[in-house]
């Protein structure tokens, strides 16, 4: 059995999506510490030719404070209605934005205010819109000891779940040991995603961008395609 592990991003890119392809069981991680330079609550979207970043507002709170611990602030509503209309704006003469922005703006309507909760909702929708159908689990329903840390945790989550084999993002190479996991029984492997460049509106591609500009401007049978368009290297 295949898992991977991965922090609750909001509408992330292309890359985070062919992780989840290529897990057989997908954790989200609920405990861990919130970062505001992370992707927990932001993302880039192309407006006017240009990569964009949108913000989802965060009441203040602790910078200790797990994701599941963060809510969205009180007035968000606000903000959440602004950042549709710029989508709106950005995306109304892509291809397929009558089929996309109906999810995505389930995405940002969710009724959940835990910032957690408030992800993870969006990450299930976006599995069924894109076909990917994987088991989805939190890490703190997973009966370890939730202070450890690093790949002791990792391990400890996998051998769990009885995981023969743990894929995490290439980006995390010089992270973990090879031979610590082959020793706890477990095969590492590593991600690589193949972006391929889409046509956008006709101008330079604009890379790395969230979701959002993915499903607007590709059909499903392009999605299919690119989602499984990744190799898994051994290091």
């Amino acid at each position: 059995m295949n898992v991977a592990i991965m922090q609750p991003y909001f509408l992330p890119y292309l890359g985070y999506w062919q992780l989840l392809v290529a897990s057989d069981v997908f954790v989200l991680y609920d405990n861990i510490q919130f970062t505001k330079k992370g992707w927990f609550h932001r993302n880039n979207i192309l407006l006017n030719g240009e990569k964009k970043l949108f913000t989802l507002p965060l009441k203040q709170g602790s910078d200790y404070l797990n994701v599941v611990e963060r809510y969205l602030a009180d007035d968000a509503g606000q903000a959440i209605s602004k950042i549709l209309a710029q989508i709106k704006q950005s995306y109304r003469k892509a291809p397929y934005f009558d089929t996309a922005y109906p999810v995505i703006e389930q995405c940002f309507l969710c009724p959940q205010t835990n910032l957690f909760y408030f992800t993870e909702h969006s990450i299930r929708l976006l599995c069924q819109f894109l076909g990917i159908e994987r088991t989805i689990i939190r890490s703190s329903d997973i009966a370890i000891d939730h202070s450890l840390r690093s790949e002791v945790k990792v391990i400890a989550l996998c051998q769990a779940l009885g995981a023969k084999r743990y894929i995490n993002a290439i980006g995390g190479l010089e992270l973990y040991n090879k031979t610590t996991f082959e020793r706890a029984g477990l095969e590492l492997c590593f991600l690589q995603s193949h972006l391929p460049g889409y046509r956008q509106f006709g101008a330079e591609f604009v890379p790395y961008l969230s979701v959002i500009d993915l499903i607007m401007f590709t059909s499903q049978q392009q999605l299919k395609e690119m989602l499984a368009d990744y190799s898994l290297v051994r290091n």
